[in-house]
């Protein structure tokens, strides 16, 4: 059968180089499990990560992905993931009917036009996912990996580092795909850190963290008035990147009162 065509509309760019997917696959960290990590890849391709995920004795794989034509050639040329691939959307999917029961890891060499949309899913499911695996564009993995203070930190940064210890792991360049991007990509690694509870009201949260990032050149006391006349003298004259996660807690636990 014939490679499949990457298709523009579901930010299809298909891995070439099997070294990066071989290090992509084991930089999933399954140690301390009973038994094999429970894995889902989101959107298999042509199975380049796939196949080094299947040699891992210790994840037990489930795959995700939308396009008709990649169902058809994995199934005729990876069938040992044939009775484990689902045809659907991973966004749209409840990712405790594939796993009923214990943690599950999420992986892929996310689509670049949902890699944002994915992120906001997995911190939907955080209670049952430890850990995630991602190649995303590089300027998403720096956002994600930023500390407070840097430009690129931003929304993603404060509600996934709330939850999450984050690793930028390597850099991956243009020419490592077939149709190149136009931009580079990296591989990240999410964590679930120890904090069980924000100690605050998680929606507010939320809420005033997405508020403030909208009008990131303003300072808090004009960005979040849309939801507050009165912003904490210690805040107002602040903008939201020079918040880290914790100054933004005791910002909602202010609000919240």
């Amino acid at each position: 059968m014939q490679k499949v065509r990457a298709k523009k509309n579901l930010g299809q760019h298909f891995l070439i180089n099997e070294e990066i997917a071989r290090r992509i696959a084991y930089a999933l960290q399954a140690e301390g499990q009973e038994g094999p990590l429970n894995t889902v890849e989101v959107g298999c391709g042509m199975g380049v990560l796939t196949k080094y995920l299947l040699e891992r004795d210790d994840v037990f794989l489930k795959g995700i992905e939308i396009d008709t034509e990649s169902i058809e050639y994995l199934r005729e040329n990876l069938s040992k993931i044939t009775p484990n691939l689902y045809e659907a959307d991973f966004l749209k999917m409840d990712l405790r009917k594939m796993f009923p029961a214990g943690d599950i890891a999420i992986i892929g060499n996310f689509p670049y036009n949902i890699s944002s949309q994915i992120f906001f899913k997995v911190l939907d499911c955080k209670e049952y996912v430890p850990q995630v695996v991602g190649m995303v564009q590089k300027e998403v993995a720096e956002r994600i990996a930023s500390p407070a203070g840097n430009k690129s930190y931003g929304i993603l940064s404060v509600l996934l580092q709330a939850w999450y210890d984050i690793e930028y792991l390597f850099t991956v360049g243009e020419h490592e795909f077939c149709p190149s991007p136009k931009v580079k990509s990296a591989v990240i690694r999410l964590r679930r850190n120890g904090r069980t509870s924000l100690g605050c009201d998680e929606v507010l949260f939320k809420q005033v963290v997405k508020t403030s990032f909208n009008q990131r050149r303003k300072t808090l006391r004009n960005s979040l008035r849309p939801i507050t006349e009165s912003v904490p003298e210690e805040f107002a004259g602040l903008r939201p990147e020079q918040l880290g996660v914790e100054e933004f807690i005791r910002l909602t636990q202010t609000l919240g009162k």
